[in-house]
């Protein structure tokens, strides 16, 4: 949704849970142990990663080595909690997410953020904030044929025991624990089609003055 709003907008899309997975990549590639704070920072630190800002081709790369799909495998997704809840990590990623907000800004006037402290810690001054939310079930079976479409192995209860366990530890964290800013807009997708949802956010980008001259809302 993230990255078709962008489209819809005219303007740059980031997808800061991304950057977390591909540390997180780095870490496993290393043999480090996830929970070993030190040796993560220490790799957040020097790990050479890239990420494309536009919308219709964003791309992941680690080392030169395109990783997009490999970032979203089973492995990553069980330990990409663990990794981005060390503090060392956070304060590098988020700087460099406040840099690439910054440049994107100023090259295309404009940028649409995904993850899970945008708003409460990365862009609190951001002029819209989505707090996007479904039921459990609902998230699992999005998120086990995303999956399947990808060409990886997912059953919908596999999904759901990883959407569960990944909420619960990101939501309870130390440091930029996953919640909802004060002035979000909550928007419940549970029983909306992707074309509703693009319409719903496309609706609350125009209200705030934020469709670029080539957007239309369209139902």
């Amino acid at each position: 949704m993230a990255r078709k709003l962008a489209g819809r907008l005219s303007a740059g899309y980031l997808d800061t849970g991304a950057m977390y997975r591909v540390v997180t990549l780095a870490v496993l590639r290393a043999g480090v142990d996830p929970a070993d704070g030190p040796a993560v920072a220490e790799l957040a630190r020097t790990t050479d990663f890239t990420l494309g800002t536009d919308p219709s081709a964003p791309s992941v790369h680690l080392a030169g080595e395109d990783v997009a799909a490999e970032i979203r495998g089973a492995e990553v997704n069980h330990a990409v909690s663990p990794v981005s809840a060390v503090p060392e990590v956070r304060e590098l990623l988020v700087a460099r997410q406040r840099r690439i907000i910054g440049e994107v800004l100023g090259e295309v006037g404009g940028i649409v953020v995904e993850g899970r402290d945008i708003g409460t810690v990365v862009a609190p001054d951001a002029p819209l904030k989505v707090y996007l939310t479904a039921d459990p079930a609902v998230r699992a079976a999005r998120r086990s044929a995303q999956d399947t479409a990808a060409g990886r192995q997912s059953s919908q209860a596999e999904a759901l025991a990883s959407v569960d366990r990944r909420d619960r530890l990101d939501s309870t964290r130390a440091v930029a624990p996953l919640k909802a800013a004060d002035d979000a807009v909550h928007l419940d997708t549970t029983e909306l089609s992707i074309d509703q949802v693009l319409v719903a956010l496309s609706e609350l980008a125009g209200r705030r003055g934020l469709l670029g001259e080539c957007a239309q809302v369209t139902r």
